[in-house]
């Protein structure tokens, strides 16, 4: 009876054995279809993922960009200021000898009762411009009463007094000038020892 039954099950074995033959790879292709179809489920999730990372990437660039650009624009209104200032200040300096001048003039003014009228009127045009030159940013500096500052303030004697703590600004000879952070000529000053 083994024998039959051997018999029998032998031709099966050698149907499935000439099939495996035929296709060695077959089970290792169905395998590789399984494992395809859960990784086909995790490719997209991947995909997802790398799309993801690439957005946020891109964003980030974006934002550095965007940023640097303020920056740039945020320089060039600097520049362009600084060269703004620059440029009044040169021209302001050929109209300070004339105010200067117009200062003298008025301390120095003329007490009688015809010339009145005429320093009155040259007294508002002295007005006019220094409102312009305060128009146009350009400030005077403190210094009377105050201490010595080197950075602004230029001593062309020392005095004693016993008015005034030493350094201390005892009078301003010319007055000094700025645009914003910008000397456009220090303050000649004397003063205390």
């Amino acid at each position: 009876m083994r024998n039959k039954k051997n018999a029998e099950t032998d031709p099966q074995k050698e149907q499935e054995m000439e099939e495996a033959l035929k296709h060695p790879n077959s089970e290792k292709e169905e395998k590789n279809q399984e494992n395809e179809k859960t990784s086909s489920d995790d490719a997209p999730q991947d995909e997802l993922e790398l799309l993801r990372n690439k957005s946020l990437e891109n964003f980030e660039g974006w934002q550095r960009e965007r940023a640097d650009f303020l920056n740039y624009k945020k320089r060039i209104e600097r520049e362009q200021l600084s060269l703004k200032n620059f440029i009044v200040a040169d021209v302001i300096k050929k109209y300070l000898a004339i105010l200067d001048d117009m200062d003298l003039a008025f301390k120095n003014r003329p007490n009688c009762s015809e010339c009145q009228d005429w320093a009155n009127g040259i007294g508002l045009i002295h007005q006019k411009l220094k409102s312009t030159l305060e128009n146009e940013g350009i400030e005077p500096i403190p210094a009377e009463g105050l201490e010595f500052d080197p950075n602004v303030h230029e001593a062309i004697t020392q005095i004693d007094s016993p008015d005034h703590e030493s350094g201390t600004v005892v009078e301003v000879m010319r007055q000094g000038y700025k645009i914003g952070d910008r000397i456009i000529r220090p303050a000649l000053v004397i003063v205390a020892r």
